[in-house]
Parts: C-alpha cells; structure tokens; sequence
C-alpha cells in the first residue's frame, strides 16, 4: 500500500516540486514522504482491517513533520513512548475492509479510530489499573507487547497510522459512525473527545467565565464542549488568526480577542471579566481581583501561560492541553493566588450528564442529536499524493484559511489520476 511515513529518507521514484520559497525549501529537507510498504495484516481475531475514508492532522503531527519543536524538546520524555519511522494519523474515519472472526464488525460499516495502545490492545493481562478504571490516556503499558513504544496509532513503527491507504486496529479501538453523523464530522471525533475530556475533568462553575486560549482544533472544539455542556458560562477566545475567530464566534464566544500585542489582550479580558488590573515594574500587568475561572490553553507556550495566571481569579485553573517547547515564563501569580495549573492528556471514559462512556460515543452521540456542529472545522481535505500541499496550507494558515486540514487516502491525486 502508499503510506506517508515520518522518520525516514524519501523514497527516490516520488516526485516533488522544485522548492521556490522558504516553507518548500523547508519541506524539502524533512525526514518525510510517500512511500510504498507492507500492507497491516489482521493481528488476531479481534483485529480488523480499515481503508481510511478521513485522516485528520493533528496539531502535534503538524509540529513534528514542519519541525516546530526545535532542539529545545531534546530532553523531552515522550521520546521513550514513540519509535520511527511510522506512519502518522490518528484523527481517523474507515471503513471496516476485513473483520476477524472474534469482532462485530461488518465489512463496509464506517468506524472512528480510537487511537490509544492500551493493555487490551497489547495483549496485556491483567490490565492496568488505569485501563479498569477508564483513564486509557493514562495506561501503564505503553512500552510493553509486541507493538513496540507507543502511546497511540501513528507514533510508533508497530501500529501504522491513517495516512494510508490500509490500517489496522483492535475491535476495542474502533466505534461505529451513526447514519446521522456524516464524515466531516466524524473525523472531529478524536479532537472533540480531547475537550470533552479537559473541559469533563475541570468544569467551570455554574454562571462562571472561562478563556479559551487557541482557536485551532482543540481550541474550536473546547467552545463547541462549553456551549453544549455549560450554556450558563460565559466563553472568551483568544485567536491567532481572522478566520479561526470567525468560527470561534459562529461557535458561540461572547468575546474574540487577538493573541497580540499582549498587554492589550490582558487588559480586553480583564474589561470583559471585571478584573482589576496591577501594573509591574516591566512586562504584563496582573488581574487582582481576577474574575476568570479557567483558561483552556490549547497552545502551552510560554507566552500563553503568562498570560493565563495574570489573568485568572484567585484559586483559578489553568487547563493545559497544548504542547510546546518549554521555555521561562513569569510564574509569580501561581503562588500568589493560589492558583492550579493541570495537564490535561487526550481522553478515555468520561462521564457526561450522570452517563459513563468512552468520550468518542459520547461526542458521536452529541453530534448525531445535533447538540454540537463542528463540521465548518473541515476547510481542507487532500490526496496522500498532494500531501506537500497539504503542509504547505498548515504552514500558511493565514493565506490558506486552513482549521482541520485532512488526507483522503483512497481519493485520486497527481501519481493517480485514474485511481
């Protein structure tokens, strides 16, 4: 089968455009590229055999292929829960091909991926005490079986990922689409299930007010989670870009405030939440009293998190579910107001109105009742051949207008116009 792989030489018959800027001479000398490799085979029983209809790109998987970690992630422990090369891909709607004999599956019947690499996945027995419990994003056997290091699909050599034309996946990590869900949709599934799991785990309270830090992916899902689950509180998002605010307020913000210049983002969520302002010496001033009860900060850099413990109230929470390279940022209202700053790591069952279930039936759930939309997210979908482009639309979000970029993989492209 053609799979894009990361973490290895191109392969010498792909061909690739003549680099004419920066982003393309960028692209030109990444470890990644279209590749011809082995079919998955069926593992056991409870395996089955998928044909990627969607294949969404992660944030973090746009950070790793365009490079965006730099040499200040060196030290970074999740090394030891990956290998290469692999082939990416963990935002997934199928279509089951070929089902083992111990699974319910049919072939043609639309699934979602869920992509952990958990004891059941593994063969592990008996099963760790995060696995009985349903906190699967936090599974003790990531290194352990025969799959090799890995936290989920698309990150480790043994479990190739859906930026392929065939993938494989345990009958446990796959859920059937409803008829009322279309693929756009669908494909939203593991991005939602991320919030749903941040916003579950560390809910505003009742009639409070709460800053959405990031209007990419998990930023537009995490106002999409507020709005269904807590319709009483009251939403700021901060956005990078024109376009992401526009959505941001489709979705339901009361306020949109531009990432820069800082201060006078500072000052626009301290106006819009009561906040009384303190200047410092230098740099951003700090809400004392602050009225902000929790940021979501899908980005995790510095700057993002300097921003959110000035402007949080007393005891506040700083939700973090972006990631980035560490850097220094000025801490002091941590201690000051007492205030928490809590990981918040993808997702596994959550409960939702007095209801336990894995957070991608509860999001299939929520779109099939049509409680949530998140399909305007969806402004680009590209063959595995035209996966150059696809960076390209990633790297230029301003000139592209790209939210959720996602591969086709059994759609035609240049290498086959045909097929």
């Amino acid at each position: 089968m053609r799979a894009l792989v990361f973490g290895a030489p191109p392969d010498p018959g792909e061909r690739r455009p003549v680099p004419s800027d920066d982003v393309d001479r960028l692209l030109a000398g990444i470890p990644f590229g279209l590749h011809e490799v082995d079919d998955p085979a069926l593992r056991g029983p409870d395996w089955v055999l998928t044909r990627p209809v969607l294949a969404g790109v992660c944030g973090s998987e746009s950070k790793l292929v365009l490079g965006d970690f730099g040499e200040g992630d060196l030290d970074n422990p999740m090394a030891a829960f990956s290998s290469l090369p692999h082939v990416p891909g963990h935002e997934v709607l199928a279509r089951v091909v070929a089902a083992g004999p111990g699974t319910d599956l049919v072939e043609g019947q639309r699934v979602v991926l869920n992509p952990w690499l958990t004891c059941t996945v593994r063969g592990v027995e008996p099963v760790c005490p995060s696995c009985q419990d349903g906190s699967l994003n936090l599974c003790w056997s990531f290194t352990s079986g025969d799959l090799g290091p890995g936290v989920h699909v698309g990150v480790t050599t043994g479990a190739p990922g859906g930026w392929a034309e065939l993938m494989g996946a345990h009958r446990s990590m796959l859920h059937p689409v409803p008829d009322e869900v279309d693929d756009a949709a669908a494909v939203l599934a593991d991005p939602f299930a991320v919030s749903l799991h941040a916003v579950v785990r560390n809910p505003p309270p009742p009639g409070g007010r709460a800053v959405v830090y990031g209007a990419g992916a998990l930023g537009l899902t995490t106002v999409a989670v507020l709005r269904a689950l807590h319709p009483d509180v009251e939403v700021a998002v901060v956005a990078r870009f024109a376009h992401q605010g526009r959505l941001a307020a489709t979705f339901g913000a009361a306020l949109v405030v531009d990432h820069e210049p800082r201060e006078e983002l500072v000052e626009a969520l301290a106006t819009w939440s009561g906040g009384v302002l303190h200047p410092a010496l230098a740099g951003l001033p700090t809400a004392h009293p602050g009225h902000v009860d929790v940021v979501y900060d899908t980005v995790g850099k510095a700057e993002t998190l300097e921003v959110g413990v000035r402007v949080l109230a007393q005891r506040g929470s700083v939700v973090l579910t972006g990631v980035a390279t560490p850097e220094r940022y000025e801490w002091t209202p941590v201690y000051f107001k007492e205030l928490s700053i809590i990981g918040s790591n993808a997702f596994g069952v959550e409960e939702v109105g007095g209801v336990r279930r894995h957070a991608i039936d509860h999001y299939l759930d929520l779109a099939a009742s049509g409680r949530v939309d998140c399909r305007p997210m969806v402004t680009h979908r590209f063959p595995l051949d035209a996966w150059w482009a696809a960076l390209r639309a990633l790297a230029l979000p301003e000139e592209s207008g790209a939210l959720k970029v996602a591969f086709t993989p059994g759609a035609p492209g240049p290498d086959r116009p045909g097929a």
